[in-house]
């Protein structure tokens, strides 16, 4: 058993919450119980999920994406309603981390998944991602096939790099526009969740290879890292529920 407030003051500086102006409240939610024995994670907030965590026995949930965001309105609706319903139900407590989690260099979505790519994260790309090398040059065909076994699902691909692939910056989620500054830095490749409306034409025009693996997809691994570093960090127990999101 740990305490809830512990827990959380730990994420807050491990991820260095403050550095990482976000798009709604990062950390704590909801709060729930102080006494905190299992966690369970997940990437975005939904009433399943919250409905499978409590069916698990968790305390302490940890999401990527949270219940509150500057652009939602502030009237709490019968979605929230249902949803805050199941948190307070079985006295959980919620907490969400976007952007810096996306950011951290040792347990962040880019880093993590840059290196399972086989691209070393040497340099920080767009502020929150990262760029390097690849640790064996391949063409567009072997990354795309690389991209699917990790990922789990086929990557839309826009095939306008060179023939061999040599450098490679990655931002998780919905990051497509970000293809010209990787073209503008000199990557080989832009790897990102979602593809804008003018992705393929910036590709073709920039002359970078452009991949979308899918903004859950991309976005599992950083939150499972943080409740594995948390769980391990205060003792507790911990689990990932997965939800798969073809988007």
């Amino acid at each position: 058993m740990a305490d809830r407030d512990e827990i959380l003051a730990f994420a807050h500086e491990l991820l260095d919450l403050d550095a990482y102006p976000d798009y709604g409240p990062m950390g704590m939610q909801v709060p729930g119980a102080r006494e905190v024995w299992r966690i369970v994670a997940g990437v975005s907030s939904s009433l399943e999920l919250f409905e499978r965590a409590a069916g698990a026995k968790a305390d302490l949930i940890l999401v990527h994406h949270g219940l509150f965001w500057d652009r939602d309105p502030r009237a709490i609706d019968e979605t929230l309603k249902r949803r805050l319903k199941a948190l307070f139900d079985a006295d959980m407590t919620l907490a969400a981390y976007h952007l810096a989690l996306d950011a951290h260099p040792e347990i962040g979505n880019n880093a993590l998944l840059a290196r399972e790519l086989g691209v070393k994260p040497e340099r920080r790309f767009s502020e929150l991602g990262f760029g390097g090398k690849l640790a064996e040059p391949v063409d567009i065909g072997g990354f795309a096939a690389r991209t699917k076994q990790i990922l789990g699902a086929e990557p839309m691909v826009f095939d306008h790099g060179p023939g061999l692939i040599e450098t490679a910056a990655v931002i998780t989620g919905g990051a497509g526009r970000h293809i010209a500054d990787a073209a503008r830095e000199g990557y080989d490749l832009f790897l990102t969740g979602e593809a804008d409306e003018g992705s393929l034409q910036a590709a073709k025009e920039l002359g970078i290879h452009f991949v979308a693996g899918g903004h859950y997809a991309t976005e599992r691994i950083g939150i499972q890292a943080l409740a594995g570093k948390l769980a391990e960090r205060f003792d507790l127990e911990w689990q990932f529920v997965e939800l798969p999101n073809p988007v």
